[in-house]
């Protein structure tokens, strides 16, 4: 599987970005549950938010939750990310990633557990 994310930008403190990840190769994203992560300058790669092969679960970590939105559209290939409320701590490259499991299996939070990986889209968060 191949994916492309893409959507990132530079916006203002309190700005909203809407993040989406495509399967490039056409392959089909429902045996995956989809995730994405950040990583700063000099940090490493932190967990945001994962949602089930079905749509039905979602996770988040503490610091996104009530601002962003983690989505999917089986239909078409996509798995979104909705941030709103942007800080400048958001500021970071935004990786999504595709995890294979079966349908019951709990949210993967550690990257290491993710089999295929997007390019990366950067978020600039102005002050």
């Amino acid at each position: 599987v191949q994916l492309q994310a893409s959507g990132g930008g530079l916006v203002q403190i309190g700005d909203s970005l809407g993040l989406s990840c495509e399967s490039s190769s056409g392959r089909t994203l429902s045996p995956y549950a989809m995730g994405w992560f950040r990583q700063a300058p000099g940090k490493g790669r932190e967990f945001i938010a994962a949602v089930s092969r079905g749509g039905g679960r979602t996770l988040y970590v503490d610091s996104v939750k009530g601002r962003f939105t983690i989505s999917r559209d089986n239909a078409k290939n996509t798995v979104n990310l909705q941030m709103n409320i942007l800080r400048p701590e958001d500021t970071a490259i935004y990786y999504c990633a595709a995890d294979r499991v079966i349908n019951t299996a709990p949210l993967n939070t550690d990257p290491s557990g993710y089999d295929y990986w997007g390019q990366g889209t950067q978020v600039t968060v102005s002050s």
